[in-house]
């Protein structure tokens, strides 16, 4: 049992860490930058399966991707960081794109929130039945 508290930790940790990183790509989706630097960068999470032989011990982040600096460009010659041309640089992130891959990460984080919970009333019964 106490391999299922690894395994489901290391599923709450990669889902935190992809919530964190969705949550920081929401926050910049309308930071602008000047013509002559790069757009924020968006990030993406990759996760790598644990294996010890034939069974597996979780997952963990294994980096994070980072998405285009070319970014959008846009015209918005009133801004004050456009160019002479009018452009700026917004960085390319899909705010539906994001805001559906949160749902994801935060369903997978409740899954294993409720499987803890579960492990836990396992060990529960099983020391009731130690005790006789």
């Amino acid at each position: 049992m106490f391999e299922a508290l690894g395994i489901t930790g290391s599923g709450m940790h990669v889902h935190q860490t992809w919530m964190d990183v969705i949550a920081d790509n929401i926050a910049n989706v309308n930071t602008v930058r000047p013509m002559n630097q790069e757009a924020f960068r968006s990030r993406y999470v990759e996760a790598v399966a644990l294996e010890n032989g034939a069974t597996g011990e979780g997952v963990a982040v294994s980096g994070i991707e980072q998405g285009s600096p070319i970014g959008r460009i846009v015209h918005d010659p009133e801004h004050p960081l456009a160019d002479e041309d009018g452009l700026v640089r917004l960085p390319d992130v899909d705010l539906g794109e994001q805001m559906t891959t949160m749902i994801m990460a935060q369903r997978g984080f409740q899954a294993g929130a409720a499987n803890l919970d579960r492990i836990r009333q396992s060990y529960q019964a099983a020391i009731q039945m130690g005790r006789g």
